[in-house]
Parts: C-alpha cells; structure tokens; sequence
C-alpha cells in the first residue's frame, strides 16, 4: 500500500487490509490453485454475513457438457406467501478468477439476494480452471441459463422473468451470457447485475491496475496468474466471450447494474464497460462504491457498505423483475 495514495479506504476495510498485512500470507500466484481455493473458503466464512434464513435450498444437477452440473437454489422467506406464484429468478455466476471459490463461498450472497430481491436465486457450480480452461466456464455458465429457461416453472419459477448477476469471474460470465443471448435470440433477460466485473483481461495496466497493484486485496499480479490458468494457450484475450469490453456490437443488451469498488484494481474496466453499454443505447444504472476494496460485497459480515450495497442489488433485482 503506497501512504501517499490519494484514496481514501473505508475505516473497516482499512482494519483489514491491516490485519491481512500483518498475516504475511504468500501471494496466491506462488500457491497451487488448490491451496488458494481452501484459503479462500475459509477467509469467506470468516467474512461472511449472518445466512439469511430461506424458506428451502435445493441441490440439483443438470445436464452439462462434462457430466453434471451442480445448481443450488435459494427460494426465499416470501416464496410462502406468494399463493405459489412463479417467483422471478436470479441465475447467479460466483467469482474467484475462474480458478477458487464455489457454492459454499457465496452462500451468503445468493442468500441476501433471494431475501431482498424475492427472488428464487440459482447459483452454478461452473467448471474451474485450470483444469477446466476458457471456455467450460462460459459453456457452463450458458448451459444453465438455458436449462433454468426452460424449466423454470419446474421449480418454481418464471421464465419470462430471469436476471443473470454474478461478481468479478462471475460478473464476466453474466456479462457473456447475456451477450449470448441476445446473439443466440434468447433467452429474453430482465437484468444484468455486475460486481466489479471482470471485463478486459487483455489489459492489466489502465491506471486502476497500477494504482492498486498491491496491498487492496486483489492484486494486478493475481489477474496475471488467473488469466494465465483460466485461457489455453493462443487463446485471444480479445475475444467477447472473455473480454466482453471488446465486442463490436453492445446494442440491444439487457438493462445493467454495475456495482464497483474505488481501491480495486478492476474498477475501471467495470467503470468502462459501464460507459460502452450507456453508450450502445441501453439503460446502465453505474455506482463506484467509495473506499472499498474488490470483494467488498462478500464481506458483509465484517463491513457496512457491503451490507448496503447487497440491499442496494436486491432492491434493482426486484425493480427489474416486476
């Protein structure tokens, strides 16, 4: 962390980059991946918010192009009371570089967003690489979206009201899926809801890169080591369905809520991925969150603005899927 940068970091977030600091732990790019992924679970738990209660959670498997693929579904307190009206439905993508994390890491987001949006919430188990590279997540993260359109009044759910959301790697892949959609004619989406998305991987020097380079949580060196694992070799980074910042034709999309941290080193690729969606003619709703740090949304148990901010996605959640 540079003293004499100008940004001014969240009191509770500054406690923890401190207490991070003072760990001393090995950049995660010198680790095994597998290593990095129970690291990460068990500094989630330690973060995380207080699980809203559900009404159930469900776990399935559906048909994905290398044997199952995982789905877990949060149906919501409210699911009770609707006289078994299809509820709307959030397909959520989670992140962690396309490398760590899983259903168990985001629990309690998808869990604060079924609770605040009133929404069935059905979080993907995407394949992660490295041993599963560019593009299983993607085809994964596609097969879902696809599946859940198609049998959404099977669980509950209406077909005709379905947002894709996801954060950082998750936020990429919500950001391909609905491109995908409009390509592919549907399915028809009601919302796009990026944390901190993950949308140029090609360039990993704008100056939110340099300026938080280290010391914020993310590192620009981490991104080099996921992009590194996540893409097989003479894969362009370029290509839409990896950097969606790069398709020639944005118009058309689904309305979007980008949600970005200040001290994040993907912040202004979100901030520009924001700015070309406004600019092909769709409705962005754009907000940077001050003094936060990537993953701040995650880390609702020990940090206010997260709490806000998951309040904040579930109320444009449940506004879009009227």
């Amino acid at each position: 962390m540079n003293d004499n940068d100008p940004t001014t970091l969240d009191p509770q977030i500054a406690a923890l980059l401190q207490m991070q600091a003072a760990a001393n732990p090995p950049p995660m790019e010198t680790l095994p991946p597998e290593v990095v992924r129970e690291a990460f679970k068990a500094q989630s738990a330690l973060l995380a918010a207080t699980p809203e209660p559900m009404e159930r959670i469900e776990n399935i498997a559906i048909p994905g192009e290398d044997g199952d693929l995982p789905l877990r579904l949060y149906y919501p307190k409210t699911a009770v009371s609707n006289n078994g009206e299809l509820l709307p439905i959030t397909v959520f993508y989670h992140g962690g570089g396309w490398v760590i994390c899983d259903l168990d890491t985001h629990d309690d987001l998808c869990r604060s967003l079924a609770a605040e949006a009133e929404c069935l919430v059905v979080s993907v188990d995407y394949r992660l690489a490295p041993e599963h590279k560019y593009p299983a997540a993607v085809d994964d993260a596609w097969a879902a979206l696809l599946w859940v359109a198609e049998n959404a009044a099977s669980i509950g759910g209406d077909y005709e009201r379905i947002a894709v959301a996801g954060d950082s790697a998750g936020g990429n892949l919500a950001a391909v899926t609905a491109l995908m959609a409009r390509n592919q004619g549907g399915p028809e989406l009601a919302l796009q809801l990026l944390f901190y998305p993950v949308t140029d991987i090609n360039d990993l020097n704008r100056p939110s890169h340099q300026q938080f380079a280290d010391g914020f949580g993310l590192t620009r060196a981490a991104m080099a080591w996921f992009r590194e694992l996540y893409l097989p070799e003479g894969q362009d980074p370029k290509d839409p369905h990896v950097s969606p910042l790069y398709a020639t034709d944005l118009a058309g999309l689904p309305p979007a809520v980008v949600i970005t941290a200040e001290a994040d080193v993907l912040r202004d690729e979100g901030a520009a991925y924001a700015t070309a969606l406004k600019e092909a003619g769709n409705h962005v709703e754009f907000k940077q969150s001050a003094g936060m740090i990537h993953g701040f949304v995650s880390m609702a148990g020990i940090v206010t603005t997260g709490t806000t901010a998951r309040k904040e996605a579930g109320e444009a959640l449940r506004r879009f899927l009227k």
